[in-house]
């Protein structure tokens, strides 16, 4: 099982639509992988286990609301912030990346799946001066370091379960990193969701920043 049906197995409800816009990704970064190497070569094999549905498993934790505004930290060729920008096609996604040829494959991307929810921008989180619900990101450092480049881009209105904070993709061993925060993170087993040998070590991070 792979490809939009892997999708179609853990998230039932997509609308034709959706598939459609998940099936294109793969030839999309086919394509695009061919002109800048924004994944792994030997990824592209296990693209949709590997970054798709690992951007997903976010969802699994914190479903976003209609009137919700999310921003993609070190968004790379748009990971988490492509896939959830289809999930969620009526909440808005700031994917950012300090490296301009990374945007430029991530808006080319939005704009061939004609996703409107996205906004693609070559900046620093530190460089930001908007409010959002939730900053998400995949492992682009750790996790205190991450805190401070985000810290002051939360805003004060809730719309979710959970309040409004970090929500980090990571793996492996994260006692140490989590120690500064451990009366206030959470943590979910990706595995718990997934069924792929691939989870196994790897987690959805939350940490509440309002």
């Amino acid at each position: 099982m792979d490809g939009v049906d892997l999708l179609l197995h853990y998230f039932p409800g997509l609308t034709e639509r959706q598939k459609e816009q998940f099936a294109a990704l793969l030839p999309l970064y086919q394509d695009w992988n061919a002109k800048i190497n924004v994944i792994s070569r030997k990824d592209m094999d296990n693209f949709y286990p590997h970054h798709v549905l690992h951007s997903l498993a976010i969802a699994k934790v914190q479903p976003f609301k209609s009137m919700a505004e999310i921003l993609d930290v070190g968004t790379g060729g748009g990971f988490p912030g492509i896939p959830l920008a289809i999930l969620f096609p009526d909440t808005k996604f700031h994917l950012i990346d300090s490296i301009g040829k990374k945007i430029k494959v991530v808006q080319s991307v939005a704009d061939q799946l004609g996703l409107q929810n996205v906004r693609a921008e070559q900046v620093r989180a530190e460089q930001l001066s908007g409010e959002y619900d939730f900053v998400v990101s995949r492992a682009v450092t750790d996790l205190p370091q991450f805190v401070q480049w985000v810290r002051g881009r939360f805003s004060d209105i809730q719309y979710h379960h959970l309040r409004n904070g970090i929500l980090y993709l990571k793996g492996g061993d994260l006692t140490a990193e989590l120690a500064p925060f451990r009366k206030k993170v959470r943590t979910w087993d990706i595995s718990d969701f997934f069924a792929e040998d691939y989870f196994l070590t790897k987690q959805v991070i939350y940490l509440p920043m309002k």
